[in-house]
């Protein structure tokens, strides 16, 4: 009579070797685990227009997934608040609508990219909803963060290079530089929280001062 049991255990040996023989059908990534660039594109195309249209306050995660035809859960595996969202909207639109300038003095370098950080102020979406972030920041924990600890050192790179620049050729020194950008910082704060970010003939004075400039 045969053996019940060790024709069981064959069985199972032999399928066992078969799943282990027979590869995988390899798993499909989850839709938001790499970013698709046309993807990416559309949802901070979606942000700019919703922004355009109803500001900081008026700006959420849900209405971005519907005008970009995206899921809100890939959306919120990218950028977990709307904090993020935007801070990566303004950090495309910005490197795009403003050059470092190269004038041969940090003041002037200085005045160059504050007129054209005011435009960029005034025109554009991303721009002008830059205040709802920062009043957003003074009760919210999270976007305070985003503000402090990234958004500031990513925004501020452009400005690193001019003051570097200062210092080789110039003659500022190194020593003075991280005062001297937060005045720029102060400065240009003052100004868009007041919505004074007209050129009123006082910016090219201003950046001699910050620049250190004794001529």
């Amino acid at each position: 009579m045969p053996d019940v049991h060790a024709a069981g255990e064959i069985r199972r040996t032999v399928a066992m070797r078969e799943r282990i023989m027979t590869p995988s059908p390899r798993r499909r990534a989850s839709i938001g685990s790499r970013r698709n660039p046309e993807t990416e594109s559309a949802v901070l195309d979606a942000a700019r227009e919703l922004l355009a249209d109803k500001g900081y306050a008026g700006f959420s995660i849900e209405e971005v997934a519907r005008r970009a035809g995206a899921g809100k859960p890939t959306i919120y595996r990218w950028w977990p608040t709307k904090a993020d969202l935007f801070v990566a909207l303004y950090g495309r639109e910005k490197t795009a609508a403003i050059p470092v300038p190269d004038l041969g003095n940090l003041a002037a370098d200085l005045a160059r990219y504050t007129l054209d950080l005011w435009a960029f102020w005034r025109t554009n979406p991303a721009g002008g909803a830059f205040r709802g972030l920062v009043a957003e920041a003074q009760g919210n924990e999270a976007a305070l963060s985003l503000l402090r600890d990234r958004f500031l050192p990513e925004r501020l790179e452009p400005l690193r290079i001019l003051f570097a620049r200062g210092v080789d050729r110039d003659g500022l020194a190194p020593a003075e530089v991280p005062a001297r950008l937060s005045l720029w910082i102060g400065f240009n704060w003052f100004r868009v929280l007041t919505g004074q970010v007209e050129d009123d003939g006082t910016v090219a004075a201003t950046m001699r001062i910050i620049a250190g400039d004794r001529s």
